[in-house]
């Protein structure tokens, strides 16, 4: 979640959305990045008392965090790929990456939902979103903006 955080620009949040959580203590890295994924609706952790910091992401997962980030967009739920069902709860949020070409698939017919996503995906899925919200003018990556890619790839690895 500290990825798309940053991406926001770590905007000042409400500490307590983390207190729910047994495994999200006060003094952590990502503490404010859940609070504030929390807060905006992208996420209400794996169960009600947990977050579990340490699992990893699947592809299903990281395009519906950025899905819900985008405000949940309507899509056309056209069955894109076999191994999405439209009722799936992230159907949608899968539709609207393939639209806004944040992704492909990884091959013709599937999307792998439960695969883990790894950081250059999802760093490639975050730079792709940023060139479809900035498609209506020529968008030249500044050394500011490639500083905070690196930026955020560290973080997704510790």
């Amino acid at each position: 979640m500290t990825f798309l955080y940053r991406y926001a620009g770590s905007p000042d949040i409400d500490k307590g959305n983390t207190s729910k959580f047994t495994d999200v203590k006060s003094d952590e890295y990502y503490t404010d990045a859940v609070a504030w994924a929390v807060e905006n609706e992208i996420t209400t952790g794996t169960s009600d008392t947990t977050f579990s910091p340490d699992e990893k992401c699947t592809r299903a997962q990281i395009v519906t965090f950025l899905w819900r980030y985008n405000c949940e967009p309507t899509v056309n739920n056209t069955g894109l790929f076999v191994d999405v069902a439209g009722n799936i709860y992230y159907a949608d949020a899968v539709s609207w990456a393939v639209e806004k070409e944040i992704t492909k698939g990884t091959s013709d017919t599937t999307f792998s939902p439960d695969q883990t996503c790894t950081r250059g995906q999802i760093v490639t899925f975050l730079y792709r979103m940023d060139q479809a919200e900035n498609t209506s003018e020529l968008h030249i990556i500044t050394n500011g903006e490639a500083q905070k890619m690196v930026d955020l790839i560290d973080e997704i690895g510790k």
